[in-house]
């Protein structure tokens, strides 16, 4: 097969977080390989559809009127009217493929699009979210064992081995991992960007980034920062993200009297210049897929402390990109970063040796490759047959 695809990427919400920008990512790369793109999202939760729009040369739609209901599917008049929308969409645009993002975006798109008749249907796992309703993570497991999707890529070791927790069949998954842009923090002006952080002279600076949801564990991230400040009172934590624990993340750092070391600094559209001026990137996450976060952090040359998730170790070799702590420990987490301050050339070498790591393996070029060899093969045998 040598004609190019017309592809859909469909996801659930517009917001900024990694699976949104894991499809544009692939959006933006088979387009600017020729292919025919079209995205569509279910509804626009952080009112950034005509921002996006400007930026590609694509069309994005967003398919339902409301905001922020998926979750819970409160409305189902409205959920029905969203799904007679993209029941056109699919019907009107003649796609060789359907790429569905996360596990909602998977059982909303691709019964639709298996009844069409879209020839190639490829559902994504990102890692679950916490307290997912049993119901639908039954329900996604036989529309990707029984064929509505003709294949689960999942994005890491171990959503893979998540998506085997949930029933579906080894046979039915394939992974290829998570790629990044490299981050171009060498254009970077860093002085303006620490005064802008509100950093002093001399000041060290650890960043973590992430939405503020109990996945993220931000507060035991937190909790450690007393025990770093002992050892290096100039240290200062920026936190980039929002979500909505961020009241009660805030609350704790004003009761742990933490508020001249640690800012809270929203969601950014773009983390490169907080990135370019850090010390050490730190993940503390309950649970994870493969965070593009993590990615970014070491595409700009930063160590990393990450928390030692089942799979994680395929990333972060300990010792040698970073260090990985035990989940919900803000002992070892604190004392993790103080290793690292403690020896700053070979705290340097490790974030060289995470550089040089993902341009090998993790570049969106990498990503993209393989899913276009997966379209590839999977039309070819679907044209056989």
């Amino acid at each position: 097969m040598s004609k190019p695809v017309s592809i859909l990427f469909f996801g659930t919400q517009i917001a900024t977080g990694g699976a949104q920008k894991s499809l544009l990512d692939q959006a933006n790369w088979f387009h600017a390989h020729g292919h025919k793109v079209t995205v569509a999202f279910f509804y626009d939760k952080e009112n950034l559809h005509g921002k996006w729009q400007q930026n590609v040369g694509y069309p994005i739609h967003v398919i339902a009127s409301c905001q922020n209901w998926i979750g819970e599917w409160k409305s189902v008049l409205e959920l029905f009217k969203g799904l007679r929308r993209l029941w056109k969409l699919l019907r009107h645009g003649n796609f060789d493929v359907v790429e569905s993002f996360t596990h909602d975006g998977n059982i909303l798109a691709l019964p639709l699009a298996w009844m069409i008749g879209v020839p190639l249907r490829l559902a994504t796992h990102h890692g679950l979210t916490n307290n997912y309703p049993c119901w639908r993570e039954r329900l996604h497991a036989w529309i990707v064992n029984y064929g509505v999707a003709n294949m689960l890529v999942a994005v890491s070791a171990r959503s893979r081995q998540s998506a085997l927790s949930e029933g579906i069949k080894a046979e039915r998954i394939v992974i290829i991992k998570n790629g990044i842009r490299p981050l171009p923090v060498e254009t970077v002006n860093k002085l303006e960007v620490r005064k802008t952080a509100g950093l002093q002279d001399g000041d060290i600076f650890l960043v973590s980034v992430g939405r503020l949801v109990y996945e993220k564990a931000h507060e035991v991230l937190i909790n450690a920062m007393p025990l770093i400040l002992q050892k290096y009172p100039n240290a200062k934590l920026g936190i980039l993200g929002d979500g909505v624990l961020r009241p009660q993340l805030e609350a704790q750092i004003v009761e742990m009297h933490l508020t001249k070391s640690i800012r809270l600094f929203g969601m950014l559209d773009v983390v490169t210049e907080y990135l370019a001026v850090a010390d050490i990137f730190i993940l503390p996450s309950r649970s994870e897929g493969l965070p593009i976060a993590l990615l970014e952090a070491m595409s700009a040359g930063l160590p990393v402390v990450v928390t030692n998730l089942d799979g994680m170790d395929d990333l972060v070799k300990h010792g040698q990109h970073g260090l990985l702590v035990p989940v919900e420990d803000p002992r070892a987490l604190a004392d993790a970063v103080l290793q690292l301050l403690s020896d700053l050339p070979t705290t340097r070498k490790m974030g060289l040796a995470a550089r040089s790591l993902v341009m090998e393996n993790y570049t969106e070029e990498i990503m993209c490759e393989q899913y276009l060899s997966l379209i590839k093969r999977c039309l070819e045998t679907s044209e056989l047959e």
